[in-house]
């Protein structure tokens, strides 16, 4: 929460606070501690109950609608009844883009001045010269890691 201030903005904000507070700091830091103790406790009684009416085991990570949907509502069968049009779109969609992104790596290459006509890698797939390999292809993300 606070990894981007640095010891001067720290110290900035508790002088900041003692001004405002003054000897009542430490009560307000106090009564602060307790509140979000309180919250703690209020969040965790609430899955609690929860999981109850429902009767399964419900975290708080789950009632995001999408966690949900996934662990409750649907079967493995359900799920990949669902996931398999869209996989096969996805794969589709991810080879044009990465053609894409190679023809203009290519056009690119091909454009830049800086680059000698002789170092520049033709479209029949053979090594750049000079004995160097290609960098290799970024690994593909699967729909599942994506989503």
């Amino acid at each position: 929460m606070f990894e981007n201030l640095n010891v001067w903005e720290v110290g900035a904000l508790l002088l900041l606070a003692l001004l405002i507070f003054g000897d009542r700091l430490p009560a307000v830091i106090a009564d602060g501690l307790r509140m979000v103790r309180n919250l703690r406790n209020m969040a965790r009684n609430a899955t609690t109950d929860l999981s109850k009416e429902l009767g399964t085991d419900i975290q708080l990570e789950d009632l995001h609608p999408k966690a949900f949907i996934r662990k409750h509502l649907l079967t493995e069968e359900d799920e990949q009844a669902i996931r398999k049009p869209l996989q096969g779109i996805y794969d589709d969609l991810r080879a044009d883009v990465t053609t894409v992104h190679n023809d203009l790596k290519e056009v690119a290459t091909a454009a830049d001045p800086r680059t000698p006509a002789s170092s520049v890698p033709s479209s029949s797939g053979s090594a750049p010269a000079g004995g160097a390999t290609p960098a290799p292809a970024p690994r593909a993300a699967s729909y599942d890691e994506v989503t």
